[in-house]
């Protein structure tokens, strides 16, 4: 092997981490308490031919470093990292295992799965130690040159505004028929006008984008015909994936190019980031980078048994973020997507296990303390997923100020609530941002992120239109997935020919979308759901990468009703300040000067509501919610001069007679919006006049003199 750049290696800087090109050179920096020596690969432009083995010549608080002049973007490289192979002392070093750099900004290639990528001998158990070289079947990772001509800039959408719109790269665009067939399920086609001009349609703020750091497709799923279609399977914290860019070699352009156009566009970018294992797997999981890197440094491993991995996240491993390298490395790539990605914030996945110490999920742990005084990140918005299965892993509400959380409490008592599981009681908090789970230390109602689905689940058209999963397609016996789906099927399980259930299914999926986005809290809105798309009873698609979850665009056109309809309710939610208040709705006058309740409770006899009707379970669950707007909007004690709102919600199977309730000089009722009937037109009901209140619907009214 022709020595190239080695015999002018210097001793470069031990930070930052990363291959990072100066504009002469590149300084490799990589990080490994218990390595004995580092050695980087560097590789010609196919990636096939190994020009050059070069030992980084420095160690510096842990840290290997060296400068080589004249490696330019472009260059392909890897990792060999030397060391004990002592598995039952937690280390699992094996030089002849090519490693994917944790700060790489770029990978090129595929990893295919072979023998020779594991550091133990197959069919030998993991205190074996395997000598073959698993560079052909690994992935390489690419220097990059970070310039971007950024333009504009960008303002982030205030939390009491914002409206979320969950989706994935590839499945969004995959089978749009009016996006070019080249970019079809890529970041650039995700950017085009065609994606950007739905989107914007909806009234929608943010677009949440499921994993799109590189992740790999594991083995037993290929085995299968599937693959990683979500992606929570990471293994390049600091990569955007290739697989989803029309050019791969210009990954990183396309994916910066696609958020400049979202800003354009006045969008939001949000990632969702998996932050809590890697692709690595437990004991028997492959050695691809951390695990050859430093294997004891990176991951929870059992106190008295560190060959094995605490597995809180129930993927095998999880990344040790006590550990102040891999907290430094989470927050090192948080920075990164804010300040030279431009993403707008981040939704981590399992949460909870980044706020883990030994003793357990705390509040206080030192990653959320190192995120909170961050400068960068403090101004960028970020959501917990806050479970995980460890033990004591559900903690909705119990994460630190500053953060807001995916609210499933809120999800399962809506679904409950329209199927006539839930009791009025149940949904109230629901319907005013969780106050008893959020309204504390000073967090605010946007905290609670409310959603009915998400990717993780049915769809809004499979929730009414199953009663059991249907996951046959993940090759698993339907075993997998959720068994406790709080659907029904509206009287016939999958798609029906009978118009009174289909018309049933129509209005319910309209009264989730309708209490959803009239909700106090931050709505999260499912791609597809704005127009009814199905993934056939499957509630589990983590394995599907076909027309099961890619978004399905002639149902967009038969189901345009539906998204004319959230499109109605998104503008309704702008207009209306009252429905997304910054103070928690609690019913009751907080300063006697103003006198006023912001929140009442209403029994359908037009009357407020008592505890014993709260109480009555022989009560039809009809209810409603009186919102004035005159009530105190911030902590300035003034009256607020927003305008009165009246929800009105009947789960009941029958129509119930509401009459309508006073509001101080008001004369009337201005109907806006009915479940039952979208097409109804504005209307003014009278003071103490009955409204025939429709069976499974909920109407909006606005105050009239």
């Amino acid at each position: 092997m022709t020595q190239l750049f080695g015999t002018r290696i210097r001793e470069g800087h031990p930070h930052p981490r990363g291959a990072i090109w100066d504009g002469a050179g590149t300084n490799f920096a990589l990080f490994s308490a218990h390595a004995t020596k580092v050695e980087v690969c560097l590789f010609d432009s196919s990636g096939e031919q190994e020009l050059e083995r070069i030992e980084l010549p420095e160690f510096t608080d842990e840290i290997w470093h060296g400068y080589l002049p004249d490696v330019s973007p472009g260059m392909l490289y890897g990792y060999r990292v030397h060391g004990p192979y002592e598995p039952e002392a937690g280390h699992r070093f094996n030089p002849n295992k090519l490693l994917l750099d944790p700060y790489a900004r770029a990978h090129v290639g595929k990893l295919s799965w072979d023998p020779a990528l594991f550091g133990y001998t197959l069919g030998e158990g993991d205190l074996s130690f395997d000598t073959r070289d698993s560079a052909p079947f690994m992935p390489r990772c690419m220097v990059v040159d970070a310039r971007f001509d950024w333009p504009g800039n960008r303002s982030l959408v205030p939390w009491d505004q914002t409206i979320i719109y969950e989706t994935h790269v590839k499945g969004f665009t995959k089978r749009h028929p009016e996006i070019a067939p080249a970019l079809q399920g890529t970041y650039a086609g995700l950017a085009s006008i065609q994606a950007l001009e739905h989107i914007r349609s909806l009234g929608v703020t943010t677009v949440e984008l499921l994993p799109v750091h590189t992740f790999v497709d594991d083995d037993h799923l290929l085995q299968r015909g599937l693959r990683n279609y979500w992606g929570y399977n990471s293994i390049g914290f600091f990569a955007p994936d290739p697989r989803y860019a029309a050019d791969p070699s210009g990954v990183l352009a396309e994916f910066k190019q696609m958020v400049a156009r979202f800003h354009d566009a006045g969008l939001e970018v949000i990632l969702d980031v998996v932050y809590n294992h890697t692709a690595e797997g437990n004991e028997l999981g492959p050695t691809l980078s951390f695990k050859g890197i430093d294997n004891a440094s990176y991951y929870r491993l059992m106190p008295d048994q560190p060959r094995y991995y605490i597995n809180d996240t129930g993927t095998g491993n999880t990344l040790n973020v006590s550990h102040p390298r891999v907290i430094q490395m989470v927050t090192d790539s948080l920075r990164y997507w804010v300040n030279e990605m431009h993403v707008d914030g981040f939704r981590f996945d399992l949460g909870t296990v980044l706020a883990r110490e030994v003793d357990g999920f705390n509040p206080e742990s030192g990653f959320l303390k190192a995120v909170s005084q961050d400068p960068v990140l403090e101004n960028v918005k970020l959501i917990a997923e806050p479970w995980d299965v460890g033990p004591g892993g559900y903690q909705v509400g119990g994460f630190a100020p500053g953060w807001a959380e995916w609210n499933d409490v809120y999800r399962d008592t809506v679904r409950d609530f329209w199927r006539g599981e839930a009791r009025p009681a149940a949904l109230a908090p629901r319907l005013c941002g969780s106050p008893d789970k959020f309204g504390h230390r000073g967090r605010k109602p946007w905290a609670s992120v409310n959603f009915v689905t998400a990717h993780d689940g049915f769809t809004l058209r499979d929730l009414v239109s199953y009663n059991d999963r249907h996951n046959e397609a993940n090759g698993e016996d339907n075993r997998d997935g959720s068994s406790n789906n709080r659907s029904w099927n509206c009287g016939a399980e999958g798609p029906s020919e009978d118009a009174a259930v289909n018309d049933l299914r129509d209005r319910q999926m309209r009264n989730f979308l309708a209490l959803l986005l009239l909700s106090q809290g931050t709505p999260m809105i499912l791609a597809g759901d704005e127009f009814g798309r199905s993934q056939q009873g499957n509630n589990n698609a983590y394995c599907q990468d076909n027309e099961i979850s890619w978004l399905d665009w002639q149902a967009a056109e038969e189901g345009k009703a539906l998204t004319d309809f959230v499109r109605r309710l998104t503008a309704l939610r702008r207009k209306y300040p009252i429905l997304r208040r910054s103070r928690f709705l609690i019913g009751e006058r907080i300063n006697e000067a103003i006198d006023v309740r912001e929140a009442t409770w209403i029994h359908r006899s037009g009357e407020e509501m008592t505890r014993s009707r709260w109480d009555d379970t022989g009560e039809p669950s009809c209810f409603g919610l009186l919102l004035d707007g005159r009530a105190q909007a911030s902590g300035i004690r003034k009256r607020g001069s927003d305008a009165t709102l009246l929800v009105l919600l009947n789960a009941h199977h029958e129509t119930m007679s509401f009459t309508m309730p006073p509001c101080y000089d008001g004369s009337a009722w201005k109907r806006l919006i009915a479940t039952d009937d979208p097409d109804l037109p504005e209307a003014d009901i009278a003071v103490g006049e009955a409204y025939a209140l429709a069976g499974r619907s909920l109407v909006l009214f606005e105050r009239v003199d």
